[in-house]
């Protein structure tokens, strides 16, 4: 397995990381940014991706220590090998950003996400939908004659296999968290 951290603009690579840098092939990867709570980072971090065209596809920020003063940014992300180390190292380089880990290539992670589902039904697609959620383990979370909310937490694959599954039983609308994650395992 391969080992990438970054710090404010170095870099240090496995001699196992036997991933081609100049691959074609797009990849997903999931980043674990850790920054200084304070107010423009974000915007700074966002601004990264915008700019220089890269696509999030998703985005969870939190303070995770009060008294440091630090917040985590997760990030998803899509990108050739080589776009994928060019934003690790453009993120390294922000100032308020402290460390960068690409979850990705560290090894095992724990990656959940919540969703919540609204879906408008009666009769059969009702039943159907309710017996879906107790198979997905979604809790209900809101009910009324004709529809209900469910709330799932799983991994983004598992979510949008419940999502597929409810769109003909009468999907109305979906809100996803993003992905949360670590790493397996008492590295951080």
């Amino acid at each position: 397995m391969s080992q990438l951290k970054l710090k404010r603009g170095s870099s240090s690579h496995s001699a196992y990381d036997l991933r081609d840098p100049h691959s074609d092939i797009v990849e997903t990867h999931t980043l674990a940014v850790l920054v200084d709570n304070e107010a423009g980072v974000l915007a700074r971090v966002i601004g990264l991706f915008s700019g220089r065209g890269y696509n999030i596809e998703s985005l969870t920020v939190a303070e995770i220590d009060k008294a440091g003063h630090t917040s985590r940014i997760t990030i998803v992300t899509t990108g050739t090998p080589a776009v994928i180390e060019q934003i690790k190292a453009q993120l390294g380089r922000i100032v308020p950003v402290h460390d960068v880990h690409d979850l990705t290539v560290e090894g095992a992670t724990v990656e959940r996400e919540l969703a919540l589902f609204k879906v408008a039904g009666t009769g059969d697609k009702r039943v159907e939908a309710m017996r879906l959620a107790d198979i997905f383990r979604a809790n209900v979370v809101d009910s009324t004659l004709t529809s209900f909310v469910f709330e799932i937490t799983g991994t983004p694959e598992k979510v949008e296999a419940f999502a597929e599954l409810m769109r003909p039983l009468g999907l109305v609308e979906v809100a996803r968290t993003g992905v949360a994650a670590l790493s397996r395992g008492t590295a951080s």
